[in-house]
């Protein structure tokens, strides 16, 4: 007498992707940018100063138009943002090589803020990291990057940008 064997079934694995991708896509991003908030609020900043911020200290000074293009955002979104960093004395936009022109400068205050910043962004990160673990971080990254490039709008493509 042989003994039978059991036969189980796999459950169907759907031929394509179930519900929104935006919507899911936005709640994942929603999720993280509480999380980094949380954290960037001690210091005081939103992530998009502490962005900001960051760019001016790497870039700066700088064009406002230039940072706006680095920063992949419209002009009025960059001078809107730049106002409350130049109102805290965080950020100056003096005067360019030509008078019509004007330099985004950070100022001593700046670097002490970003430093402060830094180390909240560190802290969330890193917790960010152990809530997701690494390879699930990393691999988010990657399907980012790999997803982005795809998505490349049509003009990057046409002039190889």
């Amino acid at each position: 007498m042989q003994a039978e064997t059991a036969t189980f079934e796999t459950p169907a694995v759907p031929r394509r992707p179930q519900g929104c991708t935006n919507f899911k896509l936005r709640q994942l991003l929603r999720r993280v940018g509480q999380h980094y908030d949380t954290e960037m609020a001690k210091c005081g900043l939103k992530t998009t100063q502490y962005s900001l911020l960051s760019h001016v200290f790497k870039l700066g000074p700088i064009r406002p138009g230039d940072l706006a293009a680095e920063m992949k955002m419209d002009a009025s979104t960059l001078t809107r943002n730049l106002r409350p960093l130049v109102d805290a004395g965080w950020v100056t936009l003096e005067a360019g090589t030509d008078a019509r022109s004007r330099l985004v400068h950070i100022t001593d205050a700046g670097r002490d803020k970003r430093a402060e910043a830094q180390r909240c962004w560190k802290v969330a990160q890193v917790s960010l990291n152990d809530l997701l673990g690494l390879e699930r971080v990393m691999a988010l990254h990657a399907l980012a990057d790999e997803s982005l490039e795809l998505l490349s709008p049509v003009s990057e493509l046409d002039h190889g940008e």
